[in-house]
């Protein structure tokens, strides 16, 4: 790994290109950016480059100069482009594709021209896009003329790999190109194409030239190395890292709505929003406005409408919204009008994070927290379009939690601290679907496969016991339950040989299978009795255990169990929600930004007990440029813990546990502040031994910052020595023991099973229905369960707990623990939870049903604190000032 020098010239790096291609670009833009200066000579010598910069910093064209200069050099030399496809550029959205071919199409068509008034006549760089959108004419033409720039997806890539003609047009491959590899690479679709690169080198028995564009992301050599792989001997191909994360002017600002963020109704917070973020509009030619949840954008959009139709500033029709639910159509004409600057403002969720050109947008907006640095850094990103231009982004936040969140995400952000991403390994259910799509090319060698697979990134830890296992799943020779389960072999494997290769029906089932992206459908909800209530999102039954509590239609429903697509649940009259119901449309907390913020905690504190409040006001807004209403909040918000408490605040090195009782029930708060992922394996491990030790069901609430066990009773244990207790190298087994029941392993396991052609959602002229697939899914794991190490079911577990649940911090915070670097304290038992309990506490009122009622108990808890703290002889000012008498 190597990181590139920003040590040539304009002059040096535009010398190197042919005459007419260098005129070209030197017209057009005049002066090249730092990715450009660093990238093209490394492009032009046919190095492994991976480029991370913001949004608007030429790195396209960089990649696209420098292979429109190499094929027309070769045409030069030899007289002739090359034969079929020489450059494959994949991109994780179809909407890309289209943007894509036009930005490189038009610079071939320009640079010909500028040849042409040079005396050269060149023949056309033909570009061509292939999706699962491109009409069969569009297919046939691309077998009898094909593209030497070919733009496709990974799902594509892989089909067209075993496209017996069209496979024959990629054997001379040159370059792959994979764009938003940070948005691929976290996931089973990055994986899923790190095996298709190297099956396609493989295809062209050459090593290609891998190019990897990315926006901001860390850290960058792992990001190189799954772009890259490893060679046979197990040693990394070699790759150069341009890094110009940091290469545009950015100006972040964390924005309070209202001075009093505790006391203020819900409806009056929600105006000043609405005030804010208009006066911003106003302000700005135009304005891209995220929010965290889709129905949260159709919200922000239909208010802002009317709000502005009403106050006649601006045209409704000027205001959209964009995200995934709508239409293919109607997001191209939204995208349109961005480019063409017809809009004022579009407010989306995630779906314009990634690099769509959506033209000029001077301001980003971001409704409460992004839960990321890298979300933060990505999303302001899209603001100047331009290298030169400042990318200009405010945080509107909306209680006291999100402003000390957003304060932290902010400095780390404009101090470029970025989170770790994440990327799968060893995805059981991706190598399932290459090792039938390699049997579809030819009989392989055991060892031969298994070498291939474990040059990618993505499998390079892969143990051979795991591989070979996959291999005889899918030949049907993993104990005798296919037949009655109706599960065929889709291979056939002679174990003595050491060969495997395909069988008849192997074709048809890969082509109508192939994709790792599973099929969401809404669950029906029904009471006891058989009376339909509603639907709810797939996603969110699944994170749902017998005994939560949730709303639907402004009532509390106990959730009891389901069978398929079908829940059943029972009314319950006052109690408390445990889970809030837009809970799996809600971004977790990234680790690394759950720690800062935890620090940042540790820090105030430490200045309050050392310097005092006004001296740690002024530090605040200072050094995390606030004015000084919010830094008081802030400030104001740790003392009454701090004070509360007697100077237990949690952070980064202290875990507290608290005891907050209520009538006829225990609360066991756990301020963890690790982020929800971690939380999410830390509060099934500790609900597990509390469980254990106290004989009683166990409800569990999780949050960002902590999580809620709710027990019946008050009935007595070492809270703080149970948690001790959990060993980091047992959490895996205990997590698997207690996942076995939930609906989180039964709609899991069905999503793996579908992508390791398990369950067939398409067969001959049968489509199945995600219904039909869950109650198969259901009675497979039955099946399956007691065969050991059985890989779907294995892979299952292993999605769970290393890319949902994020076990591996969990463990790192139980060594903490266990090492002494964490403390654990107790606290309690009390009747009024500490100020930092009080938003797990409400959490399950999250709802935009029960805003009111969340922000009235926040209140009244808060009260009770500051009551509490008055009687210990605390004066305490409205706004928060903060004095002993």
């Amino acid at each position: 790994m190597e990181f590139a020098e920003d040590k040539f010239s304009d002059e040096e790096v535009l010398g190197a290109l042919l005459p007419f291609v260098r005129s070209w670009f030197t017209k057009k833009y005049g002066k090249l950016t730092p990715p450009q200066r660093m990238a093209i000579p490394h492009i032009k010598n046919g190095r492994n480059v991976l480029i991370s910069s913001p949004t608007g910093t030429g790195k396209t064209l960089a990649v696209f100069l420098g292979i429109i200069d190499n094929l027309y050099r070769e045409y030069l030399d030899k007289g002739s482009l090359p034969e079929g496809v020489y450059a494959v550029y994949v991109s994780p959205l179809r909407a890309l594709n289209n943007d894509m071919r036009r930005n490189i199409y038009e610079p071939v068509k320009e640079i010909a021209e500028e040849a042409r008034g040079m005396g050269v006549e060149l023949p056309e760089i033909k570009v061509a896009v292939r999706t699962s959108d491109s009409k069969a004419s569009d297919k046939q033409r691309m077998l009898r003329d094909p593209p030497h720039i070919l733009i496709t997806t990974p799902e594509s890539l892989a089909l067209s790999l075993n496209a017996p003609r069209f496979r024959e047009k990629l054997k001379n491959t040159r370059v792959v190109i994979v764009d938003e590899i940070h948005e691929l690479a976290s996931s089973k679709r990055g994986s899923h194409l790190s095996l298709s690169i190297e099956r396609l080198e493989n295809l062209a028995g050459r090593e290609l030239q891998r190019i990897g564009l990315s926006a901001t992301i860390a850290p960058l050599e792992e990001v190189a190395l799954f772009l890259v792989g490893y060679r046979d001997d197990g040693q990394p191909r070699d790759a150069v890292i341009v890094d110009a994360r940091f290469s545009k002017p950015i100006d972040i600002g964390v924005v309070t709505p209202v001075k009093d963020l505790i006391h203020t109704p819900a409806e009056v917070v929600n105006e000043a929003i609405y005030k804010t973020l208009i006066s911003m509009i106003k302000r700005h030619k135009t304005t891209l406005v995220f929010t965290n949840t889709r129905s949260a954008t159709e919200r922000v959009v239909y208010k802002l409408r009317k709000i502005m139709e009403s106050e006649k500033v601006v045209d409704a029709d000027k205001i959209e919204a964009h995200h995934s639910s709508l239409s293919r159509d109607v997001r191209l004409e939204i995208e349109e009008k961005l480019k063409n600057g017809s809009l004022k403002c579009v407010v989306s969720s995630t779906s314009l994070e990634l690099g769509i050109d959506i033209g000029y947008i001077d301001l980003v907006v971001l409704l409460s927290s992004p839960k990321s640095v890298t979300r933060l850094l990505q999303r302001v990103g899209r603001a100047g379009h331009h290298i030169r231009e400042v990318s200009k982004g405010r945080i509107i936040v909306v209680d006291r939690d999100d402003l000390v969140e957003c304060t932290v995400l902010a400095k780390a952000a404009m101090e470029r601290r970025i989170d770790r991403i994440r990327i799968p390994r060893n995805p059981l259910d991706v190598l399932a679907q290459h090792i039938v799509g390699m049997a579809l090319e030819s009989k392989w060698r055991l060892d031969e496969a298994y070498r291939l697979v474990r040059r990618s990134f993505s499998f390079h830890t892969l143990p051979y016991e795991d591989f070979l296992s996959v291999v005889k799943y899918l030949a049907g020779q993993l104990g005798d339950f296919y037949e009655h389960n109706k599960v065929y072999s889709k291979i056939w494997l002679d174990e003595k040989e050491g060969v495997f290769g395909k069988k008849k029906t192997t074709r048809m089932i890969y082509y109508l299978n192939l994709g790792v992206i599973p099929d969401e459908s809404k669950a029906h909800v029904f009471t006891t009795d058989g009376k339909y209530v509603g639907d709810l999102e797939e996603a969110f039954v699944e994170y749902l255990t017998p005994g939560d509590l949730f709303v639907l239609g402004g009532r509390v429903y106990e959730y009891l169990g389901s069978r398929g697509l079908k829940v059943i649940v029972r009314r319950t009259e006052g109690a408390r929600p445990t889970v809030p119901s837009w809970f799996s449309e809600m971004l977790p907390l990234a680790f690394d930004s759950a720690l800062e913020v935890g620090r940042f905690r540790r820090i105030i504190a430490e200045k309050l007990a050392r310097e005092g409040f006004e001296e740690t006001v002024d530090y605040v807004a200072r050094e995390y440029n606030l004015d000084r209403d919010a830094a008081k909040s802030i400030v104001g918000y740790v003392w009454e813990q701090y004070t509360y408490t007697g100077g237990l605040v949690p952070s980064d090195k202290l875990i507290l546990i608290e005891i907050f009782d209520e009538e006829n029930r225990r609360n066991i708060i756990v301020h963890s502040l690790f982020g929800r992922r971690a939380n999410d394996a830390l509060s099934r491990a500790y609900a597990y031994m509390v469980s254990k030790t106290v004989g009683v069901n166990v409800r569990i609430t999780v949050t960002d910052n902590g999580f809620m066990l709710t027990i019946p009773g008050h009935p007595y244990a070492d809270w703080a020595g149970i948690f001790k207790s959990i060993n980091p190298d047992e959490i895996y087994d205990i997590l698997v023991r207690v996942l076995r029941r939930t609906e989180l392993l039964k709609r899991r396991f069905r999503h793996v099973a579908t992508r390791s052609f398990m369950l067939l959602k398409r067969y001959r002229d049968v489509e199945r229905s995600v219904q039909k697939l869950q109650v198969n899914a259901e009675a497979l794991l039955n099946a399956v369960e007691e065969i050991e190490n059985f890989p779907v079911l294995k892979e299952a577990y292993r999605e769970i707990l290393e890319d949902y649940m994020h076990i591996d911090e969990a463990r790192r915070v139980l060594e903490w623990v266990r090492e002494g670097e964490v403390e654990v304290r107790l606290f309690g038992p009390v009747d009024v939870p500490s100020p930092f309990a009080h938003s797990i506490v409400v959490h399950g009122y999250s709802d935009v049903v029960l805003m009111e009622d969340m922000r009235k108990m926040l209140a009244t808890l808060y009260d009770q604190v500051i009551e509490r703290l008055r009687k210990l002889g605390y004066q305490i000012q409205p706004g928060g000032a903060v004095g002993v008498s």
